[in-house]
């Protein structure tokens, strides 16, 4: 499979009677009916990591894309009807600012490291608690809740795995406890977060802004 095709439903096991494994690109599966490719004896694989490094450098991009306005400023530059710039486009500051990670697993932590060369303060929240000498390694610090990360940073960074634990995780009641100056990234996947609250936290003002790498579905309706 690759991007998710062909799609595997019960008219393509039915039509592959000697099928044996359904290889797919990507660490995620949740695209994948398990209980229905066991029923037929077929097995999954995946490819964890292969893209960890690269999913970990578009969340710093869009990191930075939307704490410096890059694309509003983009647009502002190649408008035919742009006669000036105005001073308050520039965005703020991301050295020294918090970032809260949601999900400390390999796409995290090396989101972390980025992000130390930034140098930010670093909160996460996972699972599990990390080693100690690998917190102290990106300067990170747990936050058992997930409320205490989300108070406290100004940027929060999405990159778990798409669970029914983790099915709408950021919500309307998640992203009021935002700052309202905050700003969404996220990198997981598009169900991770509840659309319809984050289009209404935007239109008022609930955070200041969301970059987004993922959306349910993909692309959105125009």
């Amino acid at each position: 499979m690759w991007y998710h095709k062909p799609a595997i439903n019960e008219e393509l096991l039915q039509s592959l009677p000697n099928l044996k494994v359904v290889a797919s690109s990507g660490v995620g599966i949740d695209h994948l009916d398990l209980k229905l490719l066991s029923s037929y004896g077929v097995k999954v694989s995946n490819t964890p990591f292969i893209v960890s490094t690269d999913t970990a450098d578009m969340g710093m991009a869009l990191l930075l894309a939307s704490s410096r306005r890059l694309v509003e400023g983009h647009e502002m530059a190649v408008s035919p009807d742009t006669e000036y710039f105005p001073v308050d486009w520039l965005g703020v500051e991301v050295s020294g600012a918090t970032l809260g990670i949601v999900g400390m697993g390999t796409i995290g932590y090396k989101v972390a490291e980025r992000a130390k060369g930034f140098e930010m303060k670093i909160l996460y929240h996972n699972r599990n608690q990390r080693k100690k000498e690998e917190e102290s390694a990106v300067g990170a610090i747990y936050c058992k809740k997930i409320d205490d990360l989300l108070q406290q940073s100004d940027f929060v960074l999405l990159t778990v795995n798409l669970t029914p634990q983790t099915h709408k995780l950021i919500g309307k009641r998640e992203l009021e406890l935002m700052k309202p100056t905050g700003i969404l990234i996220n990198i997981s996947r598009g169900l991770v977060v509840d659309q319809d609250a984050l289009v209404e936290a935007l239109q008022n003002k609930v955070i200041k802004a969301a970059a987004l790498d993922v959306t349910y579905p993909e692309p959105l309706p125009r």
